[in-house]
């Protein structure tokens, strides 16, 4: 079996908490006094368009927010969506020691918004652990879509035996397992390092 040397990443439930799921959704409608389902419905009427670059964030707002209306500004709107990223620290420890290490291939693979996705890895200097970003928001494909693995496969000029997909969600690890990749579905971050030694990588 071929040695793996790239690990791709998704980062929300991973290393980060994520960005803007429902749970979010859902805070912004109690904190901002919106319909839930109502701001529910329009997220998902644009969510692909969103999270695939095609929609920047003031048309995501302008769609599902700020049609009506508000007692509140885009900008505390926004930052209210910011504040929902938290650092996972031990995840993300793990995640900048293996970089340091420098034995395999750093790459995020994970759907995300450009302006999120950017805030974030400011914010988390997630500069320092990747060495590529396979975002949806820049490639234009989103997981489990099988051609987001097959793109980040040919960018990298890695084969599916040699990449290893870190993912909380089953749906995700079984679109990249259908392709022949390595995964390792995380369901506790507290045990990634442990699960990934398990896995044959390790940060020393």
């Amino acid at each position: 079996m071929a040695k793996v040397s790239v690990l791709f990443w998704d980062i929300g439930g991973v290393i980060l908490s994520n960005a803007w799921d429902h749970a979010g959704r859902q805070a912004a409608a109690s904190r901002f006094g919106l319909d839930a389902a109502d701001l529910e419905h329009r997220h998902e009427r644009v969510v692909d368009a969103f999270e695939s670059g095609r929609m920047d964030e003031e048309e995501y707002l302008s769609s599902t927010v700020f049609f009506a209306p508000r007692t509140f500004s885009r900008e505390t709107f926004r930052k209210f969506m910011q504040e929902r990223s938290v650092a996972f620290d031990s995840a993300l420890a793990t995640a900048r020691a293996l970089r340091n290490r420098g034995a395999y291939l750093m790459a995020a693979l994970n759907n995300e918004s450009r302006a999120l996705n950017h805030y974030r890895i400011v914010t988390f200097h997630l500069k320092e652990v990747f060495q590529v970003f396979l975002s949806s928001c820049y490639t234009g494909r989103r997981k489990p879509d099988p051609d987001a693995y097959r793109n980040a496969l040919e960018l990298t000029q890695r084969g599916p035996e040699e990449s290893l997909l870190l993912d909380d969600r089953l749906e995700n690890i079984e679109a990249a397992a259908g392709l022949g990749l390595r995964t390792l579905w995380v369901r506790d971050v507290s045990r990634l390092e442990e699960e990934l030694t398990l896995a044959g990588i390790t940060t020393d």
